[in-house]
């Protein structure tokens, strides 16, 4: 198979490397630097699966520039470019996704569009009412930032949105899943076919209810704060129960990350007119947490406050919509100084504002409070000046 991919974020990235084992795969991007990179057998963004395949396994994967001319002789074409949330609209910004189903439509009508980029429920149908009878799915990814080819390799379903009158997309639907199965190392992998509508849905469900989760065990914690009680000792109490288990239990300062806060502001969106009270909640609750944290932090009245990492996760290089940047905002309008040590920034470099400091040893002496969403060795010599919510934190 020819097949193109749009937009090299972890989604895209990730689905190039496992469709490259066997077959021919052009990924397109518009940053020349990523390109570069890839064709060089780097990886652009932090993900160990994918360092490791592009810098030792035979891949027929080159990135471009150029989409038309990746599309124009492309069996299928991917589209996983970015879907951010328009706060103005309330709404997903789904241009970049509608650019590349117009481009594709003038070079190649007869390829086949599989949107993996996360859209509103109905913008498959909405596409093919306003384009025709279109060749184009939808499919939902369910990866983890940094984990990515990971997750694409052990996949935990495939979901394939495929319109019910179409008898061509039909088999293309069943094409494009036995590329994935055939790229994954997980056998028997779960697979669903749905219309496109449901399968979009699954998507924001699936996410709305992990950041649920989240929203939970921090409010959990919240309550044992301001009680004195243990949180780890209720947690593991509770998280015993099999029906309950043992993951997305750590609490944090908010759940952040590509996908959480956009996804769950997109589904109450989509909720307009429905009866509700779960979805918003999960919204509120996050905002919720974030002031609870920012005047835990208040309340030890520092001159200075050290932000330890901006990155969503441990692992992660990405640190778009992480929860310790609501907490930065939410200090600097109080008038406390921050001061952020992230070595992916370069030093003397303001972010928000806040100065960016990248010598460590200074950065901890500096401080009164450290933020840290995740705590981590290197700060076990300054534990008393660290503020984290982190169970698993080392004795």
């Amino acid at each position: 198979m020819n097949i193109a991919v749009a937009g090299l974020g972890y989604v895209g990235l990730s689905m190039a490397v496992l469709l490259a084992q066997h077959n021919k795969v052009t990924a397109v991007d518009v940053v020349p630097e990523k390109v570069d990179l890839i064709n060089n057998k780097k990886s652009p963004i932090a993900d160990k699966e994918i360092e490791e395949y592009l810098a030792n396994k035979s891949l027929d994967l080159t990135a471009t520039t150029d989409g038309n001319n990746a599309y124009k002789n492309a069996d299928f074409v991917i589209i996983a470019t970015p879907t951010n949330y328009d706060e103005t609209k309330n709404y997903f910004d789904t241009s970049s996704v509608e650019s590349v189903i117009r481009q594709v439509i003038a070079i190649n009508p007869n390829a086949t569009m599989v949107v993996k980029s996360t859209v509103p429920v109905g913008f498959t149908e909405q596409i093919r009412k306003e384009y025709g009878d279109i060749n184009i799915l939808f499919s939902p990814e369910f990866l983890r930032e940094g984990r990515a080819l990971y997750d694409n390799l052990y996949p935990s379903r495939i979901i394939v949105g495929v319109p019910a009158n179409s008898e061509r997309l039909h088999k293309d639907s069943e094409t494009f899943a036995g590329l994935l199965q055939q790229g994954a190392l997980k056998e028997n992998i779960e697979t669903l076919y749905m219309n496109p509508t449901e399968a979009e849905a699954v998507k924001l469900f699936a996410n709305s209810y992990l950041a649920l989760r989240v929203s939970f065990f921090n409010e959990l914690d919240t309550y044992a704060a301001v009680r004195g009680l243990d949180t780890k000792s209720i947690i593991d109490g509770v998280c015993l129960d099999p029906r309950i288990g043992s993951h997305y239990n750590n609490p944090s300062f908010g759940y952040g990350g590509y996908c959480l806060p956009k996804d769950t502001k997109q589904l109450l969106a989509n909720y307009s007119h429905i009866p509700q009270n779960i979805i918003s909640a999960i919204v509120e609750a996050n905002r919720t947490r974030k002031d609870f944290i920012s005047e835990q932090i208040l309340s030890r009245d520092p001159k200075t406050v050290g932000v330890y990492r901006l990155t969503m996760k441990s692992g992660s290089d990405n640190f778009r919509q992480s929860s310790i940047q609501g907490i930065i905002k939410r200090l600097n309008e109080k008038g406390v100084k921050v001061v952020i040590y992230e070595p992916m920034l370069e030093n003397g470099t303001e972010f928000y504002g806040n100065e960016v400091v990248n010598d460590f040893g200074k950065f901890k002496k500096s401080c009164d409070v450290i933020l840290a969403n995740r705590f981590e060795d290197c700060l076990s010599d300054v534990k008393e000046k660290v503020y984290t919510r982190d169970i698993f934190l080392k004795d």
